[in-house]
């Protein structure tokens, strides 16, 4: 029987060299958190805010190191390749859930579809030079968006979904469900206890931090202060907070512990 053009995608879906690729990209998901963790602790303890915490802030950090262009389009191309696994996945994968289950896995796959595919993109504009921060981008796109009927509302529903994204995160934590994702069977116990100890701190503070930055971008609509918006904008929100620095080092080393978790991830997650 011919294989059809369906099949055919499929292998290709699952074909062991998107595999790789997709592991690869995990590490370069890794480090980016490894280095908003990095930024975060430098505006933390120094007087300077000229530094960004936001995504583009730490993709432009990685960029001034040597062969820093050159691992930028490394880290886009994993990041991408990370975009289409999860791409493939809302089409063909859990096929071992029924029902709503499977449609939750689906559409949980591809927002982080979309989540890898923007990453990738803002590394290949930032690789180029063409790059701006993330927070100016949402700021402008917000702005755009308020322009339209109902703007506001829009942008404060966006803002309450990134809101319910970080509450999800931080349950993932608390319960330790992305364990289910990993493959532990050749880990020793220790290494075992070491990973969900990472993974539980990293989903918390990624979550906490989520869940601050909708908010921000809600009470920013609401208020037109376009500076309290994006995730630079909560990191400078948690600073100003009693004992900021202290807070805002605390979220940093969330940071970086979901960048080593994720770093961890390519070697054991599920694929």
């Amino acid at each position: 029987m011919p294989t059809t053009a369906s099949g055919k995608a499929e292998q290709a879906g699952d074909s062991a060299s998107l595999e790789l690729v997709a592991r690869a990209g995990l590490i370069a998901y890794g480090v980016v958190h490894l280095l908003i963790g990095w930024l975060a602790v430098q505006i933390a303890w120094s007087a300077s805010d000229s530094k960004s915490a936001d995504t583009s802030g730490a993709l432009k950090t990685l960029a001034d190191q040597p062969f820093g262009k050159v691992l930028l389009w490394l880290v886009a191309v994993g990041l991408v390749a990370l975009a289409l696994w999860q791409a493939s996945e809302v089409i063909w994968g859990y096929r071992n859930r029924e029902g709503a289950k499977r449609v939750r896995k689906q559409v949980t796959s591809g927002a982080r579809a979309i989540i890898y595919a923007a990453l990738g993109v803002s590394a290949a504009s930032v690789a180029l030079g063409s790059g701006s921060s993330s927070s100016q981008s949402q700021q402008q796109a917000t702005s755009g968006v308020l322009a339209w009927p109902a703007g506001r509302v829009i942008v404060v529903v966006a803002g309450l979904i990134i809101i319910g994204v970080g509450v999800a995160q931080v349950v993932k934590g608390v319960k330790k469900s992305f364990i289910e994702e990993i493959d532990t069977s050749t880990m020793s116990p220790v290494a075992r206890k070491g990973v969900a100890q990472l993974g539980q701190v990293g989903y918390v503070a990624k979550g906490v931090a989520l869940g601050l930055v909708g908010g921000l971008l809600s009470y920013a609509t609401l208020t037109f202060d376009r500076q309290k918006q994006g995730l630079d904008g909560a990191m400078q929100t948690i600073l100003a907070q009693p004992f900021g620095r202290y807070l805002l080092t605390a979220a940093a080393l969330g940071f970086v512990a979901f960048g080593v978790f994720a770093i961890l991830q390519s070697r054991y997650r599920r694929m």
